[in-house]
């Protein structure tokens, strides 16, 4: 009998691991569908959106820069939200400012920082109460409540004054960290969050949080665009920029561009698209009138625009790279630089003979924390070996944050792209949400100049400030990390 116990024990034994095997074959198999599929699933109506090619009036070039002085004291000049309070302060209908990093948290970062978050807000609630009528909508990222973890008592100032705040629900848009957002599904995502704090540090500075808070912030999935649209006069003028309303980038550089015309009605319907799949819309956006819609055609104005949200940017970078020859002259300033397929389009570039100049952040700052360089040194030391010219933004605590593309044809034209997107795999295929406005004209057309004289200032260190240093300064040969950046580009998991 004793055998014939045995025996049945070791039968248990079999069917139990047999069991468990399955168990874990099904979960994984559940896991491996879910990033699948999340990584692909449809996009929300009005995403990833290709504009036509429009007229605009008064475009103009701005930029926020930092850099050294004679002395090796670090100076700041800025024009972007100044700006940004400008349009705020001409509005009487409407103002949409969708804006990804909007808080005051500091970090570790070197002082002076300017109060940009209650600027803004300060601005947004002065301008409802002189003028109550007037539709003011803010659309943010979670990132600002630490993803639920806490509250943001600006954003509750702003509610309070009338204005409607509409966090992003970042859920519906694809997993670029598809391995690690599976798994947050399952267990983390159904347990939601609470705003009352937590015990863990807050990773951007400020009261502790929850665990839950980091697990979210792991998915690295966000509405990273930077734009504003507000009524002026009979029509509608938009700012499209790199720059974030908080305190901690003030002293980042950064670019913008702010124009008139039907572009900006456009910019206006794909803010549109990010209410209606947030599921805050009172009402649509587009129900307010303009004068815009009467503008010329486009064969009328020498100066037109393309507003590009997502993968399109991609291909639109691509396609003012391709089309450079030699003869002319291409400018990338970038924050973040890893998108294999636009870094083969540099090299094909350099091989045609087009002059080229890549200045790029040093990634070694991010708001007090020191950062390993990844990814703009790896990707820099691709480029030089192909005879690509790089050099480093010279940042001392504050980073190099523009996101600019500017090619000058021999032919006398130029093309401009910029905006919210920097040029990596997350920002450019379809996983945040990001906008650009590519512009084309002359080379005399006042934003095209404004843009070249912005690159060339920062590549020559001009005005006798020290704005960029030599390739070698921050030369990588790492084969590890080099790898390793590949490794993290293709799968996400990763910052950039």
């Amino acid at each position: 009998m004793t055998g014939f116990t045995g025996l049945g024990l070791v039968r248990v034994n079999v069917k139990r691991k047999f069991a468990y095997r399955s168990v874990a074959a099904l979960l994984l198999l559940v896991h491996a569908a879910g990033c699948c599929w999340h990584a692909v699933k449809p996009l929300p109506d009005g995403l990833s959106h290709r504009g036509a090619w429009l007229p605009c009036t008064d475009a103009r070039f701005l930029c926020d820069v930092t850099g050294l002085d004679a002395n090796g004291a670090r100076q700041s000049e800025q024009q972007i939200f100044d700006e940004l309070f400008a349009m705020i302060n001409r509005a009487k209908r409407i103002v949409v400012i969708d804006m990804f990093l909007f808080n005051a948290f500091l970090g570790a970062g070197p002082a002076p920082h300017r109060p940009l978050c209650d600027e803004l807000t300060q601005t947004l609630i002065l301008r409802k109460r002189t003028v109550p009528a007037l539709r003011a909508v803010v659309i943010t990222d979670p990132v600002n409540t630490v993803y639920g973890g806490m509250k943001a008592a600006h954003l509750e100032r702003l509610k309070s004054a009338g204005v409607e705040v509409v966090f992003t629900r970042l859920e519906r848009l694809r997993d670029s960290n598809a391995a690690w957002s599976s798994l947050w599904r399952l267990l983390g995502q159904p347990w939601g969050n609470s705003p009352c704090g937590g015990w863990v540090p807050n990773p951007f500075g400020g009261e502790p949080v929850t665990v839950r808070s980091w697990l979210a912030l792991l998915n690295f999935k966000a509405n990273h665009r930077k734009v504003a649209i507000a009524d002026d006069g009979p029509g509608l003028r938009a700012l499209i920029t790199s720059a974030n309303p908080h305190d901690g980038s003030s002293a980042h550089t950064n670019v913008a561009l702010v124009f008139s015309g039907p572009a900006a009605r456009e910019l206006l319907r794909t803010e549109d698209a990010v209410l209606t799949f947030s599921g805050r819309a009172s009402r649509s956006l587009l129900s307010i009138d303009d004068n815009d819609l009467q503008a010329p055609s486009p064969d009328a104005c020498r100066t037109r625009i393309q507003i590009l949200t997502e993968a399109p940017i991609a291909d639109a970078a691509i396609a003012m790279i391709d089309t450079s020859q030699a003869g002319d002259a291409l400018d990338l300033v970038m924050f973040y630089f890893a998108d294999r397929q636009l870094i083969r389009a540099l090299t094909r570039a350099a091989r045609r003979g087009v002059s080229l100049r890549v200045l790029l952040d040093p990634n070694k700052d991010a708001f007090g924390r020191t950062k390993n360089g990844m990814p703009n040194r790896q990707v820099a030391r691709e480029l030089v070996a192909a005879g690509v010219p790089v050099r480093w933004a010279a940042t001392h605590g504050e980073q190099m944050h523009a996101k600019l593309l500017l090619v000058r044809h021999a032919a006398g034209t130029g093309e401009m792209l910029l905006g919210s997107a920097n040029f990596t795999r997350r920002n450019v295929r379809d996983f945040n949400l990001e906008t650009n406005a590519r512009l084309t004209g002359l080379l005399d057309a006042p934003a095209i100049q404004e843009a070249a004289a912005f690159a060339d200032r920062l590549w020559t260190n001009a005005d006798n400030r020290v704005f960029s240093l030599d390739y070698d300064v921050f030369r990588d040969d790492s084969r590890r990390r080099a790898w390793l950046y590949r490794l993290q580009e293709a799968t996400g998991l990763c910052t950039w």
